[in-house]
């Protein structure tokens, strides 16, 4: 039996380990770390106030205004004032806590020697201590995790001039058929395209082929030539049909997974070139290469577990992954099973998994795939 779990990882088993390179935080938005990334230093670096208002020695009271604290400003002790501060200026020693400007009387920052009067206030109000958000050493982002935007920040907020990420790989499409260009236009190429982009995988380049095995050869031999791909992806012709050209031009595994869509893939090679054979049905060649591609060569985002609001009934004999829809009530099936109805499916935003012979009810929890 080849599970949807054994097939995955027979392709990482298949696909060669990611070259590394160090690259500018910036550069390194959407990439994969290739080691864990501890702080460098505590953050904040300093208390510092979350508002702009007065920082007060005690709970509350009148107090005498003090100069001003602006950000960047090395401040000394309060010495029983009531000092202006800034958002992220450093918080005077002996500061009791920040009180907002605005809860203040009079609602305003006053000028030195005047008086204002402050209400009640819990110590530690609107002080963002040092080492509140990470402490030195602290392990910030793990290997293996995508850089996100909010991890560009961090990285560079830490002085953190250089990160060592995976290269992207890249990838040669092969997609076609006879009926390709003749009755049926070519939506997997673009799909596969787009799929790439969205889980950080390059496309160097794309061979449309017919049913002729020569010609596949031929424009393969010369597609890995120009683009040095470090993958070939095969979208349709490993079936058991007559004219399943992947099949007959690559050398390797083909088989079937016990899944639905999906059921046909393969595991070949090509002039030495690892490649991973998809199932040609629009629906087959997304669900697979989210399943099998994307979390090998990109990053895919981590399966979650949520309810299911409609009863399904699973195929015995193989697991299903429906199309679905997230919402905070739980994941909804969407459209119909079968592998081609690409209209049904555009709108899903996530796979669900329906175990083999399982009958799921409403609010019984399943396994999610965002896509």
């Amino acid at each position: 039996m080849t599970t949807i779990s054994s097939h995955l990882d027979a392709v990482r088993n298949h696909l060669p380990e990611p070259d590394t390179e160090l690259v500018t935080p910036a550069e390194a938005a959407d990439r994969i770390l290739a080691e864990d990334i501890r702080a460098a230093q505590d953050s904040p670096l300093f208390d510092n106030s979350q508002m702009d208002g007065y920082a007060i020695p005690g709970t509350g009271g009148e107090y005498q205004v003090g100069p001003t604290v602006a950000a960047g400003a090395d401040p000394g002790p309060l010495d029983n004032l009531a000092a202006p501060v800034m958002t992220g200026a450093k918080v005077p020693p002996g500061t009791h806590a920040i009180v907002p400007v605005e809860k203040c009387d009079p609602s305003e920052f006053l000028e030195p020697g005047a008086t204002i009067r402050v209400p009640e206030t819990p110590q530690g109000q609107f002080i963002r201590t040092r080492g509140s958000d990470a402490q030195q050493n602290d392990l910030l982002l793990p290997a293996g995790s995508p850089v996100t935007p909010a991890g560009v920040g961090l990285l560079i907020s830490q002085g953190i001039e250089q990160v060592r990420v995976n290269t992207r790989a890249s990838i040669l499409i092969v997609t076609g058929g006879a009926e390709v260009g003749t009755h049926i236009t070519d939506s997997n190429s673009p799909m596969l395209t787009a799929l790439a982009h969205r889980h950080g995988i390059d496309v160097a380049g794309h061979v449309l082929t017919d049913d002729d095995p020569v010609a596949l050869r031929e424009a393969l031999a010369r597609g890995v030539d120009k683009h040095r791909p470090d993958v070939i992806v095969t979208s349709g012709g490993i079936s058991a049909g007559k004219f399943e050209v992947v099949r007959q031009v690559l050398d390797g595994w083909f088989g079937h997974v016990d899944m639905q869509p999906g059921g046909p893939q393969g595991l070949a090679s090509f002039d030495g070139v690892p490649a991973v054979c998809l199932p040609g049905n629009p629906i087959s060649t997304l669900v697979s290469f989210r399943m099998f591609v994307a979390p090998v060569l990109g990053h895919a985002p981590s399966p979650v577990r949520t309810v299911l609001t409609e009863e399904r009934e699973g195929l015995p004999g193989k697991e299903q992954l429906l199309r679905g829809t997230l919402t905070t009530e739980g994941v909804t099936p969407v459209g119909g099973t079968s592998s081609h109805l690409l209209a049904q499916g555009a709108v899903a935003d996530c796979l669900i998994r329906i175990p083999a012979g399982a009958t799921v009810g409403a609010g019984e929890f399943v396994t999610v795939y965002p896509l």
